[in-house]
Order: C-alpha cells, then structure tokens, then sequence
C-alpha cells in the first residue's frame, strides 16, 4: 500500500498530523473500537491520571493491532475522544511519539465529550488501519 500525504497547509504537521492521506494499492483494513485505558478484564485504570490513561489506550490499542498482524505504522486514521481536551492535549506528546516512532502522521480528529462508557475513563482513542 502507498501512502501520500495531503496537506494544503503545513500547520498540521507541527501537531503531528496530515489533513489527508492519498491510500493505493491492495490493502487489508481493520477497524478499531476505540480503545481506552482498561486492563485485560475490562476494568477502568488510573483514574483521574490523563496522561496514564492515554499511555494504556495507546497499549491497549497497539495489542489489538498486534492480534491483527499490524502495529501502529498501519494506523491512517486516529479519532480521539475526550472528556476534558485541555488535558488530552498536554499528553499528545506521548500519541506523537509513538506515531512518530513508527513513522506516521496519520489524520486525526480530538472531540470532547460529556462522559465516556464508563464514568471513570477520560480518553478513548479509535483507529482505522490498513497494510
């Protein structure tokens, strides 16, 4: 699969991100639940930490790429939900560097939100893959 980036405008590079990206080629695509900051079980962690729960989603969301044969390189499209966005962007560095590790910038939506499933979750990251 090719990957072409689209960006009209560069300032969506400074964050991390493309505005769009071109996909050619013959491609598996998986698509994600969101993935949020719970244990094997399914029970809530680290509450009221930000910054942890977004480290554990992005776990949580490299394990179910993982099951797929994937990882995050194969990740084109991120939608991340927040209850507090503040907060969610003062832990983007750790989204950046692992996406950056990998060698993407995939397109990316962050939304605020009331509330999460479960009242203790604050971020809940949704992925869109292909390979």
């Amino acid at each position: 699969m090719k990957r072409t980036p689209v960006n009209p405008w560069s300032w969506s590079l400074q964050l991390g991100f493309n505005q769009a990206e071109i996909l050619q080629g013959d491609a598996r695509t998986l698509v994600c639940a969101g993935q949020t900051a719970v244990d094997g079980d399914g029970n809530p962690q680290h509450p009221d930490d930000m910054r942890r729960q977004v480290a554990l989603a992005l776990d949580n969301l490299e394990a179910v790429l993982g099951a797929a044969g994937m990882n995050l390189s194969h990740v084109v499209r991120l939608v991340v939900y927040s209850t507090d966005v503040d907060q969610t962007l003062a832990s983007f560095d750790l989204l950046g560097s692992r996406l950056g590790s990998a060698g993407v910038a995939p397109p990316m939506t962050l939304l605020g939100v009331t509330r999460l499933a479960q009242p203790s979750l604050m971020v809940e990251i949704e992925a869109t893959a292909a390979d």
